[in-house]
């Protein structure tokens, strides 16, 4: 009788055991969630790339990790923050109701927090085994996501996703400023290919989910121009990328291997801007939308290549900005 009620007993705590590992680790699941994992990716891949570029040499190991490190911080803080904002929309939408806040699942407080503690990790992690110059570059991304994009734009202008591309844009220059802990014109360009591959990019989703924006209150372009202007747009957007990314072999900073590449990857790019606007369908919206996810990798892919074997002349034109201390 004892030796039953000792296996019942034994079998109880196993079972809350099991329980507590569980809610263990939805919790984890919840808190990586926030940080929007996959978005994060692509965003390190930008980061990446540059640091082999900056520099005579490749980074160190330890460089690079703590330089991703601070880098996922601090997007993973920017989305964090932005969904502390959004939390009073995010229900309305089938792509965002499942995250934490609106699935009840976390409280307004516990993301604020969580927000803010990966943007300080983020600053300091940077500052303390990095430079100074990195972590203000990575904190002026997540402040204009969070408070230029999320509060001030996104629900009052159509231009949100243009001008909040900035932030999105930031992670190039945090990688080339930890190797050379200074702003050159090569770096500035990579941020204008992000800057300019994110409307597209992003009005491509947003013709996808226009009922739900229009259902938010949040004024995307498609929602108050109408689809036949945001397919110009994209297109429109395309042309500018192009010319952007082939704008460094015409400034001697890479050389012919990243423009035969890069003029593939934008030629597919446009050919897919020109299929949307001749002949506009939610097939060949999304079939944009996904290759320009692999097209952002592709193109930074393609510079790393490209600096394997081209070394910018000392007469190239460029331009250096240091920090004064």
């Amino acid at each position: 009788m004892i030796k039953s009620t000792s296996v019942e007993e034994q079998g109880q705590k196993d079972s809350e055991l099991t329980r507590d590992q569980a809610l263990v680790r939805l919790a984890i699941s919840d808190y990586v969630m926030l940080t929007k994992p996959r978005i994060v990716l692509l965003l390190l891949i930008v980061t990446f790339v540059p640091m082999f570029l900056a520099g005579p040499s490749a980074p160190s190991g330890w460089l690079i990790l703590w330089t991703m490190m601070g880098g996922f911080l601090a997007a993973g803080g920017a989305n964090a923050l932005n969904q502390y904002v959004d939390r009073d929309i995010d229900h309305v939408m089938v792509r965002t109701r499942r995250r934490p806040l609106p699935g009840g699942r976390m409280s307004p407080t516990q993301v604020l927090i969580f927000g803010i503690i990966l943007g300080v990790l983020s600053f300091v992690v940077l500052w303390w085994q990095v430079n100074l110059l990195s972590a203000l570059v990575a904190l002026f991304g997540l402040l204009f996501y969070a408070v230029v994009y999320t509060l001030l734009l996104k629900r009052s202008s159509t231009q949100n996703i243009v001008i909040g591309g900035l932030a999105g844009a930031v992670p190039p220059l945090v990688g080339w400023t930890a190797v050379a802990n200074e702003i050159s014109l090569l770096p500035v360009i990579m941020v204008l290919i992000v800057f300019y591959w994110t409307p597209p990019h992003f009005w491509a989703l947003a013709l996808m989910r226009q009922k739900e924006y229009r259902a938010a209150g949040v004024p995307m372009l498609p929602v108050i121009v109408g689809e036949r202007e945001t397919h110009r747009q994209i297109l429109l957007y395309s042309v500018l990328l192009l010319l952007i990314s082939v704008l460094p072999v015409f400034l001697q900073l890479l050389g012919p291997v990243y423009l035969v590449l890069a003029l593939l990857l934008n030629g597919i790019f446009v050919w897919e801007a020109i299929v949307i606007w001749r002949t506009p369908s939610n097939a060949n919206v999304w079939r944009l939308y996904k290759y320009s996810l692999l097209f952002l990798a592709l193109i930074f892919l393609a510079m790393g290549i490209d600096g394997l074997f081209y070394t910018a002349p000392a007469d190239a034109v460029n331009f250096v900005l240091r920090l004064p201390w």
